[in-house]
């Protein structure tokens, strides 16, 4: 693990230590050859050709946004932003978690950074 990031995370309310810690699991299932790094000040995860995801929390939520996710297929319609760029899912709580559309937008993410 990254003590960077364990201590990013040290200092967050406990709710949204549970949702980055939850998206720390998934994303190392989801996308194991991410490397967590911390990224404009905030925890990210990164292959070698570039970044994937990165965690902004704000009072209200934890903001999840993928990299290039405006060329995501969004079958689960979670994904807000209209960026040419960049889509981002809100987590208001860990049950705001859905393991199976943020999996599947991880590894579009990655699919999209190495193509």
């Amino acid at each position: 693990m990254n003590n960077a990031i364990e201590q990013y995370i040290a200092q967050l309310p406990a709710h949204q230590q549970e949702i980055v810690e939850s998206l720390r699991t998934l994303a190392a299932s989801a996308a194991p050859g991410a490397s967590e790094v911390i990224h404009y000040g905030s925890p990210a995860w990164r292959i070698t050709k570039g970044h994937i995801a990165i965690v902004r929390p704000s009072k209200a939520h934890v903001l999840l946004a993928f990299d290039r996710g405006a060329d995501f297929t969004d079958d689960h319609g979670l994904l807000e932003g209209s960026g040419s760029r960049s889509r981002h899912v809100k987590l208001r709580n860990v049950g705001d978690l859905d393991e199976g559309a943020l999996r599947d937008y991880f590894t579009q993410a990655v699919e999209n950074v190495v193509r």
